[in-house]
């Protein structure tokens, strides 16, 4: 029951089981009722042959009855008492007579008992609406009943309808004639082996084709399982599981699952290539630092005091740059704090006194361009690209703070040398630094736009770079406005 195949082949075999059985019943039960009203018919035209033999004032002994051995007759009087039988019959039920012997006396043209007389009294064996009138036969639909006859030594069921007939004399007589119901049990119990024979049979194959038509749709699963398998345990996210060539569910599996793969292999690559970066960018200072120090340790007239700072300076911001960044690899989310972003970006140049360049805001008077998130992660964006732009700009930088559409810009231009459009969205990748920029000491660690970047997209922004009209480069942070 744990396989897939083996819960699909009993499902569809329970379901088919169900359903044959409801539409075994059902045929029976209408080739029941099929051969039951022809067996209604049957004994209803000999009932009424005799009835109307009997209407006619027809001598028992002179009454023509066909078939006696397929069709019974008992024929009761008004009290039920048994008149006549057919010849052979020695026992039967279900006529609601009191036995088969005929009374002795009784006759078609006998005189009516004690209580008789031709007016209708409401008694109706028959089952009719009253009684027929004298020398007429009933029209009213007969009863019918099921009983058993003994005919000839032979016990059989059958189907009995009850006519009533009136004779000339006004004596009401009530004919019972059988036909036989072993043509419908035998039908019925042929159809019904039948169908216990053919019904396990067909289970049979219904399992055994869902078992390998759910087999061979299942296959291209069982090859996605061993090629994650493998690649599981081989550790190289460079392969891939195999796609089959149908449209189907499956397919989209696998399709999707070497999506996932290649999201996966570029992520672990991206990781790689982080900590190799990281690294190779902490080597530097922390070699630099240690060498002046072992120099300083042996010669302490030759320290140098001030690189060292430095070097230590830029570990410390080295060493925050890539806590953020893990922060936000992990998903940190920004917060939902309500920011003024022209009062944010003047604070942040207001505390720039050593900026090499002076930087100009541009916010109209009186407008508020408020922003949801964390205040110091976009501070720490908006002072990323003043220091981008403090180490490319000329003799100018410019911060202007505007709304755009459903959100707000922030837009910090420069009049350097700008970014080469083929460069414009690999500058911000990590450790990525232009060849104008190459200078650890001057160009940083390439992280500050990578951060910058990712800051603003988990706040909902973009961040992009074009040619301001300065002729230098314009960074473009977009945020959307606080609800």
């Amino acid at each position: 029951m744990r396989s897939v195949r083996a819960r699909a082949a009993i499902g569809a075999t329970l379901v088919v089981a169900v359903a044959l059985v409801a539409a075994g019943l059902a045929v029976l039960s209408v080739l029941r009722t099929n051969l039951i009203d022809q067996a209604d018919l049957q004994a209803e035209v000999a009932a009424r042959e005799v009835a109307g033999q009997l209407a006619l004032d027809t001598a028992y002994a002179d009454l023509d009855l066909d078939d006696e051995e397929d069709h019974p007759v008992q024929v009761t009087d008004e009290e039920g008492r048994v008149v006549f039988v057919s010849q052979g019959l020695r026992a039967i039920s279900g006529t609601g007579s009191a036995g088969v012997s005929p009374v002795p006396s009784a006759s078609v043209g006998a005189t009516p008992s004690p209580g008789d007389d031709d007016d209708d009294d409401g008694d109706d064996d028959g089952g009719g609406s009253g009684r027929p009138e004298r020398g007429e036969v009933s029209s009213d639909d007969p009863d019918f009943s099921d009983g058993t006859a003994t005919v000839d030594g032979k016990k059989a069921d059958y189907r009995f309808a009850a006519v009533e007939a009136t004779t000339s004399a006004g004596i009401t007589l009530t004919v019972h004639a059988g036909a036989p119901l072993a043509a419908e049990q035998e039908a019925v119990n042929t159809v019904r082996g039948a169908m216990l024979t053919g019904l396990p049979l067909l289970l049979a194959v219904v399992a055994g084709v869902t078992w390998l038509v759910t087999r061979r749709a299942l296959r291209p699963v069982e090859g996605i399982r061993r090629e994650m398998a493998a690649i599981t345990a081989s550790e190289d996210l460079a392969r891939r599981v195999p796609e089959p060539d149908s449209r189907d569910e499956i397919a989209r599996l696998a399709r999707t699952t070497n999506e996932t793969l290649t999201v996966l292999e570029a992520s672990v690559e991206r990781q790689r290539r982080f900590v190799a970066d990281a690294s190779h960018e902490l080597r530097s200072p922390i070699a630099s630092l240690r060498t002046q120090l072992e120099v300083a340790e042996a010669h302490p007239e030759l320290l140098d005091l001030p690189g060292a700072v430095a070097d230590t300076v830029r570990l410390q911001v080295l060493a925050a740059d890539l806590l953020l960044l893990a922060r936000l690899d992990a998903g940190e989310k920004p917060g939902a704090a309500r920011i003024e972003a022209g009062a944010l970006v003047r604070e942040e140049v207001s505390q720039r006194t050593g900026d090499r360049i002076p930087v100009t805001v541009e916010v109209a008077e009186g407008a508020a361009y408020e922003v949801s998130g964390s205040r110091g992660q976009l501070v720490r964006v908006v002072g990323n690209l003043l220091d981008n732009a403090q180490r490319h700009a000329e003799n100018r930088i410019t911060v202007q703070v505007a709304a755009d559409g459903r959100g707000v810009r922030v837009e910090v231009r420069d009049d350097g040398a700008g970014v080469p459009e083929d460069e414009r969205e690999r500058i911000f990748e990590r450790f990525v630094r232009l060849d104008d920029a190459r200078s650890r000491d001057d160009g940083g660690a390439g992280l500050g736009l990578a951060i910058a970047r990712d800051v603003a997209a988990r706040h909902g922004g973009t961040l992009t770079v074009h040619r301001a009209p300065e002729g230098g480069a314009a960074f473009r942070l977009w945020l959307p406005r606080a609800a």
